[in-house]
């Protein structure tokens, strides 16, 4: 399956999370989402994807919108990687990746999702798709805020 693009749909889904059971149309009637794809819980690369829209937080609720984190990973180690590193949004787990594979990103010989992003309007909607994120790539997250209509300060 591939990445869904802008204009396309996006996959609905529910998913197990730190914050309780997470299903994407119930977030997406609260305002857009940024939903974000990262590799395993604890590694230096995906705490820094994480940690950075932790850090902008603020920004994306000012904005309307929220984040939702999905990897592969099991609920617990969800659970021990949120107290270290204190998310505002909840990290959902998708054991067997359904959902990294609805989206195009499931990496079949690593057993994980790969890293993305997908900004999803209220509609359901693809606004964004970043199938290949980069966390240390400010350009791709300007690309996120631009896509909810502002660049983040620094």
């Amino acid at each position: 399956m591939t990445a869904p693009q802008p204009g396309e749909r996006a996959p609905d889904f529910a998913l197990p999370s730190t914050g309780g059971l997470v299903r994407l149309s119930e977030a997406l009637a609260r305002g857009p989402v940024v939903l974000t794809f990262y590799q395993e819980d604890g590694t230096p690369a995906c705490r820094s994807q994480l940690a950075a829209f932790r850090d902008d937080y603020d920004v994306v609720r000012e904005l309307g919108a929220s984040v939702l984190a999905v990897s592969v990973d099991p609920l617990a180690a969800h659970q021990a990687f949120a107290e270290q590193l204190r998310p505002p949004f909840p990290l959902l787990a998708d054991e067997g990746g359904a959902v990294a594979r609805a989206y195009g990103v499931y990496d079949p010989e690593q057993r994980r999702a790969r890293r993305a992003v997908f900004v999803i309007d209220r509609d359901g909607t693809v606004r964004l798709s970043i199938p290949w994120y980069n966390p240390a790539s400010a350009d791709q997250y300007e690309q996120v805020f631009r896509s909810l209509g502002v660049a983040p300060e620094g």
